[in-house]
């Protein structure tokens, strides 16, 4: 059993047969570093599942850039707006590392609802995990100190902090490169 397979089956209990169909609509893929997974204003005809690897969420404001998330192995990665509503992508997904992934294409991600029985239930479950993810990270940023949120992302995920550049981590902790560097040596000591 695949990364994927482990993945779905342990978050999302499914049956053998429907297990063996998913995983059948999903390639390997892979991205080489500084490639775009997508880029702002395209339209996002995929979903993945990160097998190896780093990716990077982030847009360009007049002023700078704003890293929103860093996609490492065993997470999903797209742009969900696009990719269900059919708008342009708010921001661009970069490589920062070679990856390895598992891409289910939109025309086959949106065929699931043909061929599984209970893919309205899945899907909702996936929707719901997204969500909830995204209310405790706004809730996270909005109640806990710098040192609170850099000290539960090293906690969470170390190895970000010996593969990522600490800019990109300072921005997506919402605190300046500077400020995360006084927290690094403070924690450190």
């Amino acid at each position: 059993m695949n990364e994927l397979q482990q993945y779905i089956k342990s978050y999302f209990g499914v049956t053998s047969n429907d297990m063996e169909v998913i995983s059948r609509l999903f390639k390997e893929t892979s991205l080489k570093k500084g490639a775009y997974f997508l880029k702002k204003d395209q339209y996002c005809n995929q979903l993945s599942f990160l097998r190896t690897g780093y990716l990077r969420v982030f847009a360009a404001t007049e002023h700078k850039e704003i890293t929103q998330w860093i996609s490492n192995k065993g997470h999903f990665v797209t742009d969900l707006s696009s990719l269900i509503f059919n708008t342009t992508a708010r921001f661009d997904i970069q490589a920062l590392t070679d990856c390895e992934l598992y891409t289910i294409q939109k025309t086959e991600y949106l065929n699931l609802g043909n061929v599984i029985n209970n893919w309205d239930k899945l899907e909702k479950l996936f929707i719901a995990k997204c969500f909830i993810a995204l209310e405790n990270r706004v809730f996270n940023h909005l109640s806990l100190s710098a040192e609170e949120r850099y000290d539960q992302l090293f906690n969470e995920n170390p190895s970000l902090f010996n593969q990522i550049p600490l800019h990109y981590l300072a921005s997506m902790l919402g605190m300046t490169p500077e400020t995360l560097s006084r927290i690094r040596k403070k924690s450190i000591s």
